[in-house]
């Protein structure tokens, strides 16, 4: 449970324009889609994934680091990593297992597979996306566990993009549709709170020094 009397009392070290901000963005935030991304080596494309997560309101993004350790570049996110919610793994199979035990259909992103076309694509339940390299694609565990398979449509002689480019295009193609449906996709209110507290504190200047005042009157 949030502690409202401390999100009170910190959202008086913010301005009122930056609280009015959090709130018009979380209003947008969805947790119906999530983002995985597995072992990509480029770090760029890693931090160019979350930036698009935030950009298109997604707010939680899966990072599995078994093979290249922390791949995330602060300076290409963009400060993308404050808003966005990161998970990171060891392992695949620990990220589907998690996902799964949330409720997420695993939807593998792969150019080589005729099942559902971006435009076809249709909610079926929380949608969890699976990314991987440019060169290899996703692994054989993803691919023989996904529920389902997505692809955009390509008309010339390349036959993949770079993932970066493959997240943004989905994800503006998904979020979009997403908030035309009939379907709950918003943050929870509970959930809305917590992340006002998180990004609060996150802009609270001496944070320490300011809770341990608040800690201290109470």
């Amino acid at each position: 449970m949030v502690d409202h009397e401390l999100l009170h009392y910190l959202e008086g070290f913010i301005t009122p324009e930056r609280k009015a901000r959090f709130l018009d963005v979380l209003e947008e935030r969805t947790n119906y889609i999530t983002v995985a991304i597995e072992d990509v080596y480029q770090m760029h494309n890693t931090s160019a994934v979350v930036r698009s997560c935030d950009v298109f309101g997604v707010q939680q993004a899966h990072l599995i680091e078994s093979k290249f350790g922390k791949r995330l570049d602060k300076d290409i996110a963009m400060g993308a990593q404050q808003w966005v919610d990161l998970k990171r793994y060891n392992s695949t199979t620990d990220c589907l297992s998690t996902l799964r035990g949330q409720g997420y259909k695993i939807v593998a992103t792969t150019p080589h597979e005729n099942k559902s076309s971006l435009n076809d694509f249709e909610f079926d339940g929380k949608t969890a996306l699976f990314f991987g390299t440019e060169r290899d694609g996703l692994s054989k565990e993803v691919l023989e566990k996904a529920d389902s398979f997505l692809k955009i449509s390509m008309v010339g002689f390349t036959e993949s993009l770079n993932i970066s480019v493959s997240a943004a295009i989905i994800l503006h193609t998904l979020t979009s549709r997403l908030r035309k449906e009939n379907i709950n996709w918003r943050l929870t209110e509970e959930e809305k709170l917590e992340k006002r507290l998180d990004w609060t504190k996150k802009s609270v200047r001496s944070l320490n020094d300011v809770l341990a005042r608040f800690h201290g009157t109470k």
